[in-house]
């Protein structure tokens, strides 16, 4: 019987023993899944870029003590484990890859989509599966204008900053305007630029007329029939919210027939191309970053960190979009840590992470970033153009202006066409 007794005290104490040497819940990895574009035309200038993003920003926030003000190893000491899925294929194959990413894959969060179609499909179902979900760089403003989320956030402007603020640009910049026009593709990222930013042009400079705007899929990648229309418009300046592959083959088909030239392009998407495709780009093309992104970053210590880090790694510039997804990231490891701070150092839950996101301020490499719209789930920041001037061949930007959000941003709660229409009215 003692010899029992003693047996199963052994037993015992291996098990705890055991027990104690198992990782807790809070010492596993917390395992995110990331969508972006891995093949297919946006895969380059787009997806790729926001790809190296967040294996720079997870690999050295496993590591711990390198990211000025994030200096905390993974998020609040808990590594993350990054698992991908590529975007491309339309917002049904989307959908299921992003099921596939909770059910199957038994994610802890998802940080990801690039495309407005996409992000407009997947955030319904987030909110169906509970699971927090970040849009790191979609801008259509119908995510937060036309449903009410409470598990997904967006770290990112969207389309009516961009848009109102690009309009702002062109009325202090062409004064005597008369004539514009448009190149924006069918699908609801190009529909609502085009719609926010005419509709301010309205109200800024209501004598501009609009010349033509021409409608191409998405993914057409020839342009010659919507280049003869604009040539053909008359206009002074061209809206253009075009963006990866679809841009630079704009851009190519664009350039040799003169259009770039005689009619300067404001393009909202335009950062991206700098590097790939600059020396095509003639003085006068206005380019905006969706955000102070890339060139137009603030001189911070984090940015700075941040610039020669992914340099350094990749042996390119970092785009908007490798600038979205870190700003993605940053946000929930301080949505994360803040709420951990209030659970006393216990790991936080989804509900309390949550709380501690909506209505958070954080810094990114784009600076400050004010999740105030949405209830407290989109992003708001300054939103910058720049003029395209040439010097010894390389591309630098002049005339730069950066728009602060009251002058570029509905109040909370109020629709993006109602406050344009209104004359921008805050109250």
């Amino acid at each position: 019987m003692l010899h029992l007794l003693r047996r199963l005290g052994a037993i015992a104490a291996a098990a705890s023993a055991a027990l104690a040497a198992a990782p807790s819940p809070a010492q596993e990895p917390l395992r995110i899944g990331v969508i972006t574009f891995l093949s297919g035309p946006a895969a380059g200038p787009f997806g790729v870029p926001a790809k190296n993003a967040s294996d720079l920003v997870a690999e050295v926030l496993n590591k711990g003590g390198m990211i000025p003000g994030y200096e905390k190893k993974g998020f609040g000491g808990r590594a993350i484990e990054l698992t991908y899925v590529d975007e491309a294929g339309g917002p049904t194959k989307v959908v299921t890859e992003y099921r596939n990413l909770v059910e199957r894959q038994n994610v802890d969060l998802v940080i990801g989509v690039i495309s407005s179609g996409d992000c407009l499909a997947v955030a319904p179902v987030a909110e169906e599966m509970k699971k927090l979900t970040v849009l790191f760089d979609c801008a259509t403003n119908r995510i937060f204008e036309e449903a009410s989320y409470k598990y997904v956030f967006r770290t990112t402007t969207m389309a009516t900053q961009e848009n109102v603020a690009a309009a702002r640009y062109i009325a202090e910049n062409f004064p005597g305007l008369k004539t514009f026009s448009g190149i924006d593709p069918n699908y609801a990222w190009g529909q609502d630029a085009w719609s926010d930013f005419t509709e301010a042009l309205k109200i800024i400079k209501p004598q501009a007329q609009i010349g033509t705007v021409v409608w191409p899929k998405l993914g057409a990648g020839q342009y010659g029939t919507e280049i003869s229309a604009v040539l053909g418009s008359g206009a002074e300046v061209v809206h253009n919210g075009l963006w990866g592959g679809d841009l630079e083959a704009y851009v190519m088909q664009a350039q040799p027939r003169g259009l770039l030239a005689k009619m300067p392009n404001i393009i909202i998407t335009g950062e991206t191309i700098i590097e790939r495709m600059g020396a095509q780009l003639p003085d006068g093309t206005i380019l905006g970053a969706r955000g102070p992104n890339g060139p137009f970053a603030p001189p911070t210590t984090l940015n700075k960190w941040f610039a020669k880090a992914y340099r350094d790694k990749f042996g390119i510039g970092a785009v908007y979009a490798s600038y979205h997804m870190a700003t993605a990231f940053l946000g929930v490891k301080a949505a994360y840590e803040k709420a951990q701070a209030a659970a006393k150092g216990k790991d936080p839950s989804i509900d309390e992470i949550i709380k501690a996101f909506e209505y958070l301020k954080f810094e990114s490499p784009a600076g400050t970033v004010d999740m105030s719209l949405g209830k407290g789930h989109q992003a708001v920041q300054h939103v910058p153009y720049g003029t395209v001037k040439k010097v010894d061949g390389k591309i630098t930007l002049v005339n730069i202006k950066y728009y602060p959000p009251e002058q570029i941003s509905p109040p909370d709660g109020i629709k993006s066409l109602d406050w344009i229409r209104s004359g921008f009215k805050r109250k």
